[in-house]
């Protein structure tokens, strides 16, 4: 079995300045000084000689493959990505860096989530790709519109309750 893998589907390449600003951190941490650990870690574990039955070599090997693998994503991805700053004219329709607060109008549940980009979301703190079928539907939508996304449950229909944007909001 080979090791290739089929392309992942292109995503937006857009972000907030605080995810842009995350990145660029953890390019610098991963480089300057998580890399540099390893590397020396390896090198000790490779002096102990049969590198065969050598746990810590092969551990630190892998893991030095994995931190090569996220800083070469970084490297490419940082320069691609375009930083959206500004809040939008209408502040009452949905676009990016948007909080959001929805109601489904099936089980009458209220949901609250941030539309970023794809490489900072986070379910713990609501925030959701833009790339996502939730995102997608809602984006232009405005306060009070009802809108249907496709959910991996099936077709649920929503219905906008606020709009908020700026980093102070919920």
């Amino acid at each position: 079995m080979g090791r290739w893998r089929p392309p992942a589907p292109r995503s937006t390449a857009i972000i907030t300045r605080d995810g842009f600003e995350r990145l660029k951190a953890e390019l610098d941490r991963l480089w300057h000084q998580v890399r540099p650990e390893v590397v020396k870690a390896l090198a000790a574990a490779a002096a102990e000689g049969d590198r065969s039955e050598n746990a810590e070599y092969t551990y630190r090997k892998k893991q030095l493959g994995e931190i090569d693998r996220r800083v070469r994503y970084l490297s490419k991805r940082i320069p691609a990505l375009k930083v959206a700053e500004g809040v939008p004219a209408d502040r009452e329709a949905v676009y990016f860096g948007a909080w959001i607060e929805i109601e489904n109008l099936g089980s009458g549940e209220s949901l609250r989530y941030r539309i970023v980009g794809p490489d900072e979301t986070d379910a713990r703190q609501g925030w959701i790709s833009v790339d996502s079928p939730l995102a997608r539907a809602a984006l232009k939508r405005r306060i009070d519109d009802e809108f249907e996304a496709e959910l991996p449950g099936g077709r649920v229909r929503f219905a906008i309750v606020a709009v908020v944007y700026g980093e102070g909001a919920p």
